[in-house]
């Protein structure tokens, strides 16, 4: 019996159209699952163990990313209240008027964090962190040149200390809203380093050696009460020099 010829014509039913046709469904199988994820948290784009990236409209969104939004909130909760403490209780014109750009820089970029924050749906904290608020008591209970000098010391190594790492996100972040926010926390830090150094008031070997050696910007007394430095709300400066 003579082997029959190869029958042509039959589009898919052909052997080359069912390697196609299986080619093609595979495709599709792999792409619907992409696409139904879309905007979804992204796991293949983690950084690593312990971390979760998603995806914004904006770039992705890295736990790192979330963890800087919340810092910059924490560091106005304690920070505007300490400069308002400074505009009052300063007993120079150069520490009346750093305290008054600490006021004023942690009053705009609260703003800018929060909008950040709506936006990519990252919770804040409304309050200072009980460090925060030991800091804050601490300069509640001091007066005089006593305070001018804590004032300058406690805000000047902490600004020391947030500008490594606000320095650090716009090179590590993806996301746009983020990198801006680092953009506005850097020129506010550089501003607030600039005029608290003009309080005369900044130890630059005891700075140096301090932020090589602790971990917090300075140590607390033991006798300082946590409860004692509830957050204040900015009060008209004093009038006069």
């Amino acid at each position: 019996m003579r082997p029959r010829p190869p029958v042509t014509g039959r589009g898919i039913f052909s052997g080359t159209g069912l390697i196609v046709t299986a080619l093609a469904a595979t495709a599709v199988a792999l792409l619907v699952p992409l696409w139904s994820y879309a905007g979804r948290p992204d796991p293949a784009g983690a950084a690593g163990p312990g971390t979760r990236t998603v995806t914004t409209p904006y770039g992705p969104l890295s736990d790192a990313d979330r963890d800087f939004v919340t810092k910059v909130r924490l560091a106005g909760l304690w920070e505007l209240p300490a400069g308002d403490m400074a505009r009052r209780k300063g007993t120079t014109p150069a520490v009346r008027a750093a305290g008054q750009h600490l006021v004023d820089g942690h009053t705009a970029l609260d703003a800018h964090v929060r909008t950040v924050a709506t936006r990519l749906g990252t919770p804040l904290p409304n309050e200072p962190n009980a460090e925060q608020k030991r800091w804050l008591a601490a300069l509640d209970a001091a007066r005089g040149q006593d305070f001018d000098r804590r004032f300058a010391a406690l805000l000047r190594l902490a600004h020391g200390r947030v500008f490594t790492v606000v320095a650090q996100v716009p090179a590590a972040t993806q996301n746009s809203l983020v990198r801006d926010l680092a953009d506005d926390a850097n020129a506010t830090v550089l501003d607030h380093i600039r005029v608290l150094e003009a309080t005369g008031y900044v130890d630059f070997a005891a700075l140096a050696r301090d932020l090589a050696a602790t971990p917090t910007p300075v140590p607390v007394p033991p006798e300082t009460d946590p409860a004692a430095a509830a957050p204040v709300t900015p009060s008209p400066p004093p009038d006069g020099p």
